[in-house]
């Protein structure tokens, strides 16, 4: 498998993400290993929250909220996913599958870091893996916060907008992941912040990754990944792990799946969810402050 790495100087200076990155080697199922990269904080003995980024995004994202979650006692972790952020990247379409990406998180999060007691945060595809993840591994985990996320099948046609995306995405000559973060934000980022989701991708080359994922999205009964996330679909219906359902109120791509996490997840069940108002699909951006504090409660209750 082929791969790059960003240079470590693209990371210099970021706003509010002064992080030390970790790094391991993992298999990348084609005969090689992979760089993949993660940041945490807050103290080792406390349960993990692993909060998982999605498309074209990396753990940057996530820099409101880590701050936040720490100051309440908690141990988090922020992967990169393969094909982003501080992570190595594949250079072919091919090397990227739905089921190479769910196995990487699994093997950085159980068989590197051994995370117990685990907390997933999924948004977007940190969603798409994590609650394969969960659904595969429910005895690593104990909650689980859903936002801005779903888990396709197939069965059920995705949005127009959707497919709008994912043709911008992959016939773009030359792909600006800042903007189009920015453009599934409801705020305006200043530049420095912009150029923090610019800086994993110093030219198109590096791009594979956030072409090919929207590929990766089940959209027929037949797609490769469709029958294990009907399983997993079913597993997590059934499980009584607590679930936050905590989507926004601007996402015109998931916010439909907001009230069948509650109708259909046993552990969404008699709970108060929380919506969060004036945000966009990155919820993170545009109020990271305010999910932050909804999952500090949640954990507390």
């Amino acid at each position: 498998m082929q791969t790059l790495r960003t240079p470590d100087d693209r990371f210099i200076g970021l706003p509010d993400f002064d992080y030390q990155p970790q790094f391991c080697d993992l298999d990348d199922d084609d005969g090689g290993t992979l760089r993949v990269a993660w940041v945490q904080d807050g103290p080792e003995d406390a349960d993990p929250i692993l909060m998982l980024h999605g498309e074209p995004s990396w753990s940057y994202l996530y820099r409101k909220m880590i701050p936040i979650l720490v100051e309440a006692g908690h141990r988090v972790i922020c992967p990169d996913l393969v094909g982003f952020g501080r992570s190595d990247k594949p250079t072919q379409a091919q090397d990227h599958t739905y089921a190479r990406h769910v196995e990487w998180m699994r093997a950085l999060a159980f068989d590197v870091l051994d995370l117990q007691r685990v907390t997933l945060v999924g948004q977007d595809w940190g969603g798409l893996i994590g609650l394969r993840l969960l659904a595969e591994n429910p005895d690593r985990f104990s909650r689980v916060v859903v936002a801005n996320t779903g888990l396709p099948t197939g069965d059920i046609p995705m949005p127009e907008i959707w497919w709008r995306f994912r043709e911008a995405i992959q016939t773009a000559p030359t792909i600006d992941v800042g903007w189009f973060v920015q453009s599934g934000c409801r705020k305006p980022m200043g530049e420095a912040v912009r150029a923090g989701y610019d800086a994993p991708f110093p030219d198109d080359s590096y791009c594979v990754g956030p072409r090919t994922m929207p590929s990766l999205i089940p959209t027929t009964p037949e797609d490769p990944a469709a029958a294990a996330n009907r399983s997993a679909w079913a597993a997590l219906c059934a499980s009584d792990k607590p679930m936050l359902v905590a989507f926004s109120d601007g996402d015109p791509i998931t916010g439909a799946m907001a009230p069948i996490f509650q109708r259909e997840m046993r552990g969404a069940r008699g709970r108060a969810h929380p919506v969060i108002h004036d945000a966009g699909h990155f919820l993170q951006e545009d109020a990271g402050e305010e999910l932050a504090r909804h999952i500090v409660e949640f954990l507390r209750g």
